[in-house]
């Protein structure tokens, strides 16, 4: 494993179901993010993101193959050890709705603080370190007497990604960050993680909307019925695509080229899907 590799998944496979009903959901996934590295896992809904995500935060069991995070290998670790990485903070998750991890009954600073005060932080302490988070994630002091259901939607998940940066985690995987936000919020979000690129942590971001990622991500990897099927630098993938599904994805993002592809194009694409 590289030196300044924060995540490295070799050969990953994951299988739902018994007998007849066994499904394979990744199939021989292999992954690197470096340290202070952004890298977009891109694909449709039901293409093994999210499965690829629970699997490397051990809620998923992996049928074969390897995930190392940040030098310890996680891949035979039981409930007791994961309990105990996850306390450390080593590694972050951020969901899709920011109010599936934020309590409605606890304050926003309560919610901030909790992961260094199980870390044996004092109370004091801890509120002097998050207040520079919320400086990083645009939010003011005022809001943290709030509860989350006094906050809009944008500053709901400004504070999951807040929550989730107070341990100094070395990996931090996003889910669908800003699919659920308003135009206004998605932008201000993305410039927010564009800006984490300079902190050192590495981030996964993972999203169906290849035009979502195009000005954050480093590098972009591209999934397709559980494989993973492109990786490249966001330039190269964007620019010079090599499988038919990246291109069906680039051709299907506006933003991404001066307009969409015409139905015909996409059309075209997706037979050549059938025997990709």
């Amino acid at each position: 494993m590289p030196a300044d590799a924060v995540l490295q998944v070799t050969d990953l496979d994951v299988h739902y179901g018994k007998g007849r009903r066994r499904a394979q959901a990744l199939d021989g996934v292999s992954l690197e993010v470096r340290r202070g590295e952004t890298v977009g896992l891109i694909g449709e809904t039901g293409s093994g993101k999210s499965t690829l995500a629970r699997t490397i935060l051990g809620l998923v069991p992996a049928s074969a193959g390897r995930v190392v995070i940040d030098g310890e290998e996680v891949s035979g670790y039981r409930q007791r050890q994961w309990r105990t990485l996850r306390r450390r903070g080593v590694v972050q998750y951020v969901f899709q709705d920011p109010l599936r991890s934020l309590d409605p009954d606890v304050t926003i600073a309560d919610s901030l603080i909790e992961p260094l005060l199980i870390r044996g932080v004092a109370r004091g302490e801890a509120l002097v370190r998050v207040r520079p988070l919320l400086e990083r994630v645009r939010l003011d002091e005022e809001l943290l007497a709030r509860l989350p259901g006094e906050l809009s939607g944008g500053q709901r998940q400004r504070v999951a990604v807040a929550r989730a940066l107070v341990t100094e985690p070395a990996l931090v995987i996003l889910d669908e960050p800003v699919s659920a936000l308003d135009s206004a919020n998605r932008v201000e979000v993305l410039e927010i993680l564009k800006e984490l690129r300079t902190s050192g942590v590495a981030l996964v971001f993972i999203s169906h909307d290849l035009g979502s990622v195009a000005g954050v991500a480093d590098r972009v990897a591209v999934m397709y019925q559980g494989r993973l099927v492109e990786t490249g630098t966001t330039r190269e993938v964007i620019t010079a695509p090599q499988h038919v599904y990246t291109r069906l994805l680039i051709g299907s993002a506006p933003t991404l080229r001066s307009g969409a592809a015409s139905r015909a194009d996409r059309d075209a694409l997706r037979a050549a899907l059938l025997t990709a």
